[in-house]
């Protein structure tokens, strides 16, 4: 989604905004801007493409006389990526300049008003809105109109405003749309995200829904929409900078892949108690023993990757905890009026803490009075903060748009989830229990093992690359691991890419098996393997190209499948952790051959804070 950044200090404000942005290049964009207040006037220089774009335009273009100034990656919603409707934007009078993510839900009306008043507008978006109610509600003092006009609108919306009736003042506001700001020494930050500001400063304060605030160089003061002073104390982000960096990777995807053994080692770290074999996690978690034992129903609510990691979190609560679960999609549980009771869970997972359609389903799920546990990777973040529990992944910051370490992270945290709660309510031995820890205790070394297949993926990335069709297939919790593959695939492949349960391939999907069509069958669960294998040779019979994926030892796949990948032994439950693995690298490879922008897929964003 869309990214903001602001300065105001002692330096040269267009450098530090285009480092701002190009450290948020990772969310998806179409666009970029910066406005710098310079002398008596606010200079916008702006242009559809890359930052890199940008930064060459500002060449011939320099905007270097100002030590204030906002910045803004778009990702286009209202109009298409175009430079009238990129920001930053103009008020009629240029008196007024402004960024904002989100969406102003009745800007029609409000266009509508402003058009009956004399206002044209140069852009089709709904921002541009924000920018002329400025002009028009002004009332000498910009505190006051900017609270003013925010009483006028409605929807979700971050917006980082300068003036030139008070150019000594940054104003940043918040609902519904992330906002962080960087405390600084004679000097202060905004931006949509806190990896935009790393390099400047670790002390961030988070804004909070109908929050504002008025940046000096000197400070920050913090106030609610309606005038009223916050007390906020900064709070010191200790992220490795390095992680934030390609490091001699060609791309932050692959870098981020290949740092999953350590984000696995990261995210057990303190929770498994090795001499034990147990998992703490009552350091982290307030519900007693007794709440736990009151729960009679789960459900996971998530979006996209997250969503997909709840399915196997349902086998896994499921099989260990003997309760049912039930797995939504945010944008659909939203608007569902479900029953709940005082005795049920609400799951919430997001990666970034900021997904619009998982904070609103939690929100109305609260004011029902279902209990709400999230994990999230991101300390401080909306689902964090609203949340009754919050447990983190750790795996460290995720550039790339499509999500590798932040899923594996969140199936261990489930894992970890599931046996504290089978601890607790005694529905597994402390034997059973330990057996589960040892072979956890395994993974982060079984994914180095895995990272070793990158060459057999290529290979299989190679032959499918002019491919324009292809499914995945398996049963059971090999086939949540199959659509997290093919989500992979498609999202920065571009192939068109399926995942079926591979017991319905009658029942219409062998349809659209013809010569030629790829297939990757993924058959790890020893239990169904047989029933598995028989769909395999079905597609194979109709002429698909079968690839396979299996368990380390079985090599009756070997004799069937053009290609096959093994993966290590473990137990039922964990092996999602693995086969996702070489799913990973074969997406990654896929979209290399295709000549892709990898790290940046085209119309995607990697935080969705908009729905």
């Amino acid at each position: 989604m869309c990214g903001i950044v602001g300065y105001i200090g002692p330096r040269q404000a267009q450098e530090v905004l285009l480092r701002g942005l190009e450290r948020l290049e990772y969310r998806g964009y179409d666009s970029a801007g910066i406005a710098v207040i310079q002398g008596k006037s606010i200079e916008v220089v702006k242009g559809i493409g890359r930052v890199a774009a940008l930064r060459q335009r500002l060449a011939d273009h320099p905007l270097t006389e100002g030590t204030v100034g906002i910045g803004h990656t778009r990702w286009a919603t209202h109009g298409a990526p175009s430079e009238r409707n990129s920001h930053p934007h103009y008020s009629a009078s240029r008196r007024f300049v402004l960024v904002h993510n989100g969406i102003i839900e009745n800007y029609v009306e409000l266009k509508e008003e402003l058009i009956e008043k004399g206002y044209t507008f140069a852009s089709d978006t709904d921002s541009e809105v924000v920018a002329h109610l400025l002009d028009e509600l002004y009332d000498g003092d910009v505190v006051r109109t900017v609270q003013k006009v925010i009483q006028r609108l409605e929807g979700a919306y971050a917006l980082g405003i300068l003036s030139v009736h008070e150019p000594d003042r940054l104003i940043a506001v918040r609902h519904a749309s992330p906002l962080v700001i960087g405390a600084g020494k004679g000097e202060n930050y905004i931006a949509s995200d806190i990896s935009a500001l790393l390099e400047y400063t670790r002390d961030m304060i988070i804004l909070e829904n109908g929050e504002m605030a008025v940046l000096t160089a000197d400070g920050v003061e913090v106030m609610t929409t309606a005038g009223k002073p916050v007390a906020r104390t900064p709070m010191h982000i200790d992220w490795d900078m390095k992680q934030a960096e390609k490091e001699g990777f060609d791309h932050f995807l692959i870098k981020e892949i290949h740092e999953q053994p350590k984000a696995f080692h990261d995210t057990m770290s303190g929770r498994v108690d090795l001499a034990t074999k147990r998992i703490k996690l009552e350091n982290e978690l307030k519900m007693t023993s007794a709440d736990w034992e009151k729960i009679d129903r789960i459900y996971v609510v998530a979006c996209g990757t997250s969503y997909h990691a709840g399915l196997v979190g349902k086998r896994v609560f499921e099989q260990l905890l003997r309760i049912p679960v039930e797995v939504e999609v945010a944008s659909e549980f939203r608007y569902r009026d479900v029953l709940v009771t005082d005795h049920t869970l609400v799951i919430v997972i997001s990666q970034s803490g900021e997904t619009a359609d998982t904070l609103a389903a939690m929100q109305m799920i609260k004011a029902k009075g279902a209990k709400v546990l999230a994990i999230t990777n991101v300390v401080a973040s909306s689902v964090a903060r609203e949340a009754d529990e919050v447990l983190y992944t750790w795996a460290g910051p995720e550039i790339s748009v499509a999500s590798t370490k932040a899923y594996t992270s969140q199936l261990l945290v489930l894992y970890m989830l599931g046996l504290y709660v089978a601890q607790i309510r005694g529905t597994l031995t402390a034997e059973t229990v330990a057996d589960y820890v040892t072979h956890l205790e395994q993974l982060p070394a079984q994914v180095e093992k895995l990272l070793e297949a990158g060459p057999q993926m290529k290979k299989w990335a190679q032959l499918v690359k002019e491919k324009e069709h292809l499914f995945f297939l398996g049963r059971g919790i090999d086939y949540a691991v199959a659509l997290e593959g093919s989500l992979k695939l498609k999202e920065i492949s571009y192939i068109h890419s399926e995942a079926y349960p591979a017991g319905e391939l009658k029942h219409g999907t062998l349809a659209l098996i013809e010569e030629g069509t790829p297939v990757v069958t993924l058959a790890v669960n020893e239990e169904l393997y047989d029933k598995t294998f028989s769909n395999m040779i079905e597609v194979k019979a109709r002429g698909a190209e079968v690839y396979g994926i299996t368990w380390e030892g079985n090599r009756s796949m070997v004799h069937e499948a053009s290609e096959v990948v093994f993966i290590p032994k473990t137990l039922p439950l964990f092996t999602p952790a693995l086969t996702v693995i070489p799913l990973q690298l074969f997406a990654y490879y896929a979209s290399v051959a295709r000549g892709n922008d990898v790290d940046k897929p085209r119309n995607l964003a990697k935080s969705v804070t908009v729905e």
